[in-house]
Order: structure tokens, then sequence, then C-alpha cells
């Protein structure tokens, strides 16, 4: 298959009429619209991971009345935006209290400083810049990934356990590695467990990644957020960081963001932090958020690329995109992309600092307990009964690394550990 790639590609990038007539281009540019809103809704909901709103896609895509290159265009639009937006619950909601903030995620740190405004920005130039950056760079990455790809497949196990053996290594004292180690053994058991099971749940594209994500990455910041004073008062929306180290990671991030849609296993997180142990100028939270953006966002247009080369759907969104039976007319797809982005990009800004000032108004442990409920509720509805149970354990294991002052991103395992040992 990799032989064939530079051809497919070539074929896929073929020019293409569409401006000649208005009609058509008038129709992709609403379907488009059509899919940045509905990522929207769903980028602002709490707990809705991007793989769970992918299943939700794939569920009710076949369904969808319209061609299949214009429903695949509104959901690629859909999940570009849905990357951009879910930064925001996710930096207003589960702030926990000042004393906890050396084991909160960057955002929530920068919330508590009242960088709120800052965060938000960071995120949406992360995802912006790494949109700008892959389009023009997508064929030649994929095809030097595609080259190498055969030997990474055959020696994947091994391509993992050094990713894992590195994440723990970073880990700045020993009692923080005994927590990665262990948060990462933990998760990989609850992986072997549940994720190949099949729920009998209120929906049809149900599945236990909804309370396995809920539980490891979401419940655990609101559990301590109900103990927390809220958020504190914003100050200016200036952003602290340089434009090179700005412009650096992002890039960095894009470039990950093609590893990420080519190596099963491997998150947005995992490679954000892989990132920042090669860009200099000690990024910090703030290269943190940009890299972990550029890499979600990116990974949605190299996924695309992968598709065509590989003819295998890395992300969820390309699993309801393939269902639909879109054409791989790349030019097209991709003018939705960067149409997406570009919408995205307004978005955030605009919404995230509503999203923080409504946010900051409210009795925040109430809000807290609330966004738990609709995790609770989610996982019922993705997994049926047994979603609870696992969304129960997922959070008393995503407490670990949270206790000993370890990354969350050791939490991966989840799914690098059943890849890894084949189970």
């Amino acid at each position: 298959m990799v032989g064939s790639v530079t051809p497919a590609i070539a074929a896929s990038v073929a020019p293409i009429d569409l401006a000649a007539d208005p009609r058509l281009t008038a129709q992709l540019l609403a379907w488009t619209l059509a899919g940045c809103l509905l990522g929207s809704c769903s980028g602002l909901v709490p707990g809705l991971h991007a793989n769970n709103f992918a299943l939700l896609l794939a569920g009710v895509a076949p369904a969808v009345p319209g061609p299949p290159l214009f429903v695949g265009c509104a959901m690629l639009a859909a999940g570009v935006v849905h990357t951009f937006l879910n930064a925001v619950p996710a930096m207003a909601l589960g702030v926990p209290d000042a004393e906890m903030a050396i084991t909160a995620l960057p955002g929530h740190r920068m919330v508590l400083e009242g960088r709120g405004y800052e965060a938000i920005r960071l995120s949406a130039l992360g995802s912006i810049l790494a949109v700008l950056a892959a389009v023009p760079l997508a064929v030649p990455i994929t095809r030097g990934v595609t080259a190498v790809y055969p030997t990474v497949r055959a020696h994947l196990s091994l391509v993992l356990a050094a990713v894992v053996v590195a994440l723990i290594a970073s880990e700045r004292t020993s009692r923080r590695m005994v927590g990665g180690t262990l948060s990462f053994a933990l998760a990989a058991g609850l992986g072997w467990l549940t994720l190949d099971l099949e729920p009998n749940a209120p929906l049809e594209a149900g599945g236990t990644l909804a309370p396995l994500f809920a539980g490891l990455f979401g419940a655990p910041v609101l559990i301590d957020a109900i103990f927390g004073t809220g958020i504190p008062p914003q100050e200016g929306d200036g952003i602290a960081a340089s434009k090179r180290l700005v412009g650096t990671t992002a890039l960095a991030g894009a470039l990950a963001g093609a590893v990420v849609g080519y190596i099963p296993g491997v998150s947005a997180a995992i490679a954000a932090v892989a990132v920042l142990v090669v860009v200099p100028g000690g990024a910090s939270d703030r290269g943190y958020i940009v890299a972990t953006s550029g890499v979600d966002t990116a990974n949605t247009i190299f996924a695309l690329f992968a598709l065509v080369a590989i003819g295998q759907p890395r992300t969820g969104v390309m699993v309801a995109f393939e269902r639909v039976n879109a054409p791989l007319e790349l030019p097209i797809l991709i003018a939705s992309v960067v149409i997406a982005g570009l919408l995205g990009f307004v978005l955030v800004i605009v919404v995230g600092d509503a999203y923080l000032e409504v946010v900051g108004r409210l009795t925040y442990w109430k809000l807290s307990a609330a966004v738990l409920a609709l995790l609770l509720v989610l996982s019922l509805l993705f997994a049926g009964p047994i979603g609870i149970a696992i969304f129960v354990v997922a959070t008393a294991i995503g407490l670990v690394p949270v206790r000993l002052r370890a990354r969350r991103v050791h939490l991966m395992g989840v799914l690098i550990g059943p890849l890894l040992f084949g189970f």
C-alpha cells in the first residue's frame, strides 16, 4: 500500500471544477457551516470526548440525507471545530482550589492565576497555526511517514514501550515516577478488562470509551473542584509567551499530529509532552496548551491523508467519514477543514471569554457536581448500566496520578497497555 501512496494522493488532489458552479460552492459552504455549528455545540458539552462525539456521528451519518461528499465535509468541519471549542469547558470547569494547583491541568493553573483569557487565546492560536501548517505539509509528511510505517507497524510494541518509558522518565522525582508507573499499570488493566466489552446501551453508537475517559480524565478534576473556590477574577487577555515560542510549539504540535494520526495509542497529550521535550525555551504551561491544541487539530488533517495513504481510519471522525462513503476529493475536503479552522478560531475566543464569565458567576461546587452527574448520564447512555461501574472504577484510578503528583498523561495506558501487551 505504501508504494501507491503518491499516486493515491495525486489522484485525490486532482483539480476539481467546483468554482465553476456557484450552486455547488454554496452547497459546500452551507454543509461546512452546518458541520461547524454541530462541532461548536458538541465541543461545549462538558465531558463529551472527541471519540464519543465521533461515535455519535458514525451512528447517524448513514441516515443523513445529502450528497456523500458534502456530508463528509460537514463531518470533517464538525470534528475540527470540536477540537477548538472543547478547550473552553476543559478550562472553565473543574478548576480546583489553589492548593491543588500543582496537580491541576495547565489550563486550570492559568485560570487560577487569573490568566484564563490568555489560556483560551493560546489554545486558539495552537489550533489555527497547526491547521495552517498542516495543510501545506500534509503531502510531504504523509509520504515520509508512510515510508517508515511498515517498519513502525511491525515493531509497534517496541515503539509504544519506548513511549511509556520516556513518559515515566520525564517525571522529575522518584515519587512521581512511581505514581506514573502505577497509574499506567492500573489504566492498562482497566483497558484490558473493558475495551472489548459490547455493552447493551441506549445509544447504538455506544461503547466503553465514554465512561473510561470521563472517569479517568474528567471526574477527578471535578471532584477536586467541588472543594475549590471557583474561578477567580480574570485579568487581561494579552499573551505573555513570545511569538517565537508560540509559533515553534504550534509547528511542532502540527508535526506531532502526523505521528498521532498514524501510530495507534499515541494521544495528543502524549505527543504534546514529547513536543515540550524537544522545544527549547521552557515552554511550561503555555507551551503545553499550544502544543496540545495543535496536535489535536492537526490530527484531523493528517488522519484524512492517512485514510488516503494507508486506507485505515485513525480517528473516530474518520470512521464516521468512511461510513458515509464520501469520495476522497482532497481539495474540497481540505477547503472545508480550513474554513472550519478559521471559524473555530473566532468562536473559541468569543465563546470562551463569555463562558469563563458566566461560569465565574455561578455557585461552583454545584456546577461541578452537576457536570459530574452529566458524566454519569453520558456513561449510562454510551455503555448502559455497566458504564456506571466502569466510570466509578476509572474515577478511582484517575485520582492516583493526582494524589501522587504525576502527570495524568500516564492514564493513556488504558489504550497503550492493551496494544503493547497484545491483550
